[in-house]
């Protein structure tokens, strides 16, 4: 254990970012997103009788190979979510451009399970959201007293503030 002016530290302590508000509901509904794609996919993979296919809708496809996309989404869906709990800045970006694609693969999914995409594309939307007002909390150094990192100093004091 070193000692400094501020009282004792210890040697190596690092200092990392951590998730915290609406970052960490973004993981959450990231995760859960995930999860939903996962069954998604699943269902049309096993060609199961939940999904209607309609005859006359412009994005006609295969819903089993569609079911496979939305499988191999859903799982890099949930990786993204879990990777936005360290509270890096290449995990919100990540989750940001995951939940896009996840917002387009639910539009052009939109006939074969209407509710379901919509319920994915709005938690998709909420996602981005959290994503880009959250913040992302560093603590304070070791031998920092809450009051000496909390309490604004000259450089930091607003106006009519002393």
């Amino acid at each position: 254990m070193a000692s400094s002016a501020t009282g004792p530290t210890v040697r190596g302590a690092a200092r990392y970012p951590y998730a915290s508000g609406w970052t960490i509901f973004a993981g959450v509904m990231l995760i859960s997103a995930g999860l939903m794609a996962v069954f998604q996919g699943t269902a049309a993979i096993q060609k199961d009788r939940v999904l209607v296919v309609t005859r006359s809708y412009v994005y006609a496809m295969n819903t089993e190979g569609w079911g496979w996309l939305h499988l191999v989404l859903g799982i890099v869906v949930i990786v993204a979510g879990v990777a936005v709990f360290s509270g890096a800045a290449w995990a919100r970006v990540v989750g940001v451009v995951v939940a896009v694609f996840g917002m387009l693969a639910n539009f052009v999914w939109l006939p074969y399970y209407p509710l379901w995409a919509i319920v994915l594309i709005a938690l998709d939307a909420l996602v981005i959201w959290a994503l880009c007002v959250g913040r992302v909390v560093t603590p304070p150094a070791p031998g920092a007293g809450v009051a000496d990192h909390d309490r604004p100093g000259p450089e930091r004091a607003g106006p009519g503030r002393s």
